[in-house]
């Protein structure tokens, strides 16, 4: 059964979509097909796996906007078992032709709808904002990830976004869970990292993920290059710790109820 996960913060900064393409990556070199959906117009998934900008590439915005067919917007990736639905600026039009659209928070649902099968997770990467876009992510999403950077205000951030994913159970998508909090640009060497991890797990326990996204010179410069940090350097200690992560959410899936 396809795992549905929306990685979602409406703060900008957190490493929402270096996660989304490094998690996408790992779980594709463990041997999942995966399908990354680039939902923010700023596109930083889409350039963050090499596609460099192409004024004539069907997009999501297509997607959402002229009907256009799925499979006519998918792009396959350098990494074998990840494909990617890509975004553009355009995107920022969509959103706010989608407000005057019945059923506008089931759009992106209804879109894919045609190939979910097709994979065994889709991550759908959202913009820092609860727009209508992260809305349609959520609604069509079975769980939450969310990144948080070790800050002073990342739990009041988290609260704002947790009772949205309330809301959204109660009248939208009651099938929604959390996935999991993940803590990124983690600098063990400071005190506030310490201890707003410790703050986070008190508040929220278990749906705090062990693996922690350590800050990491060669996980930064990667999306400079198009390329996620296991084809980049698999040796550095961002590859290991999104490796990681990769795993934990296998387990979540195997463990998930069908």
């Amino acid at each position: 059964m396809t795992r549905i996960i929306a990685i979602a913060n409406q703060k900008g900064g957190v490493g929402k979509t270096t996660t989304a393409i490094n998690l996408g990556a790992s779980l594709a070199a463990a041997e999942k097909r995966v399908l990354l959906v680039d939902c923010d117009p700023q596109a930083n998934a889409s350039s963050g796996l090499g596609l460099k900008k192409d004024p004539s590439r069907r997009s999501l915005y297509h997607l959402l906007t002229d009907q256009e067919l799925v499979t006519n917007v998918v792009q396959s990736t350098e990494l074998p078992g990840l494909d990617l639905i890509p975004a553009d600026k355009n995107l920022i039009g969509a959103s706010i032709d989608m407000l005057s659209q019945e059923k506008r928070e089931f759009l992106l649902r209804e879109a894919l709808a045609p190939l979910i099968t097709n994979y065994d997770f889709i991550l759908l990467d959202c913009p820092p904002s609860l727009d209508i876009l992260t809305l349609n992510a959520l609604v069509m999403a079975q769980s939450l990830l969310v990144p948080i950077q070790c800050e002073y205000f990342a739990l009041e951030g988290v609260s704002e976004l947790l009772d949205t994913l309330s809301r959204i159970q109660t009248n939208l998508n009651p099938q929604l869970t959390v996935e999991g909090i993940l803590l990124t640009m983690y600098d063990e060497r400071t005190n506030l990292t310490h201890q707003v991890g410790d703050d986070l797990r008190a508040y929220f326990g278990e749906q705090v993920f062990r693996t922690v996204i350590p800050r990491n010179v060669r996980l930064a410069e990667a999306p400079s290059h198009g390329k996620p940090i296991l084809l980049y350097d698999i040796k550095s200690r961002g590859a290991e710790s999104y490796l990681d992560l990769a795993k934990e959410v296998i387990k979540n899936d195997a463990s998930s109820p069908r």
